[in-house]
């Protein structure tokens, strides 16, 4: 059982990393979501977002199942490893951008610098703001689930995902206007359309989160409150 579920972390870990890297990747393209009309906050449309966006959320959604299943320390390791990710993939776009295209290349240095030129600033940014984001909502999720003993799990998943996801937008959105690659002028619709786009998906992913903690917690035999410790060092994979 103890295999299963360190093979689950894994998978979970490697889905974490996956949307985290490729949400830096993809973040120069914007588009508008006009659910309920056209419209706009200080000028802009009220859902004017990154596509980077997309794939973000569910790292918050990711790290509050680790911290509910396998608790604080292994989801700080998760962002760790997320961190060494992200600056892994920022040397690999940088090498990449730095080798001269040949004459018959299909993407030309100009096309590639255009599209993933930005990226290091991106990463840089993000970086910072996803550090900062993902320790508060880890902070904020095991706090509430001190105060309720283990239950009302819809509380501590949305205020640790509020906070935090307010935290990572203000900051990423900041740094990248600091360094130049956003207006000012956009700066709080931008923070303010990807706060509530952000405040949707997590009040959205939360029967799913209930799905997936009620699953796994009777799978592994989990009582409310109860983690199961993965770093155990006596304890043996079976």
């Amino acid at each position: 059982m103890r295999r299963q579920a360190f093979t689950l972390y894994l998978f979970l870990a490697a889905l974490f990393i996956t949307s985290l890297v490729v949400s830096n990747l993809i973040f120069q393209k914007f588009f508008v979501w006009q659910p309920f009309g056209e419209i706009e906050v200080f000028g802009a449309p009220i859902f004017e977002v990154s596509v980077g966006i997309l794939p973000y959320p569910i790292t918050f959604l990711i790290t509050d199942l680790i911290s509910e299943i396998f608790g604080k320390k292994m989801a700080n390791k998760v962002v760790v490893a997320g961190i060494f990710a992200s600056v892994f993939s920022l040397l690999i776009v940088y090498t990449a951008t730095a080798v001269p295209a040949t004459a018959w290349s299909p993407v030309v240095d100009s096309q590639f610098s255009n599209v993933f030129g930005n990226t290091i600033v991106a990463v840089f940014a993000s970086m910072m703001a996803y550090l900062l984001a993902q320790f508060v909502d880890i902070q904020i999720y095991h706090y509430w689930k001190r105060v309720t003993q283990g239950k009302h799990l819809w509380l501590r998943n949305n205020f640790s995902t509020f906070s935090s996801q307010f935290i990572d937008t203000f900051a990423v959105v900041f740094l990248l206007s600091a360094f130049g690659e956003i207006a000012w002028e956009r700066f709080w619709g931008l923070v303010i359309a990807g706060f509530l786009f952000k405040v949707m998906i997590a009040v959205a992913d939360t029967p799913v989160l209930y799905v997936l903690v009620y699953a796994l917690k009777k799978r592994f035999n989990l009582k409310t409150n109860e983690e199961m410790d993965l770093l155990e060092t006596n304890a043996k994979l079976v």
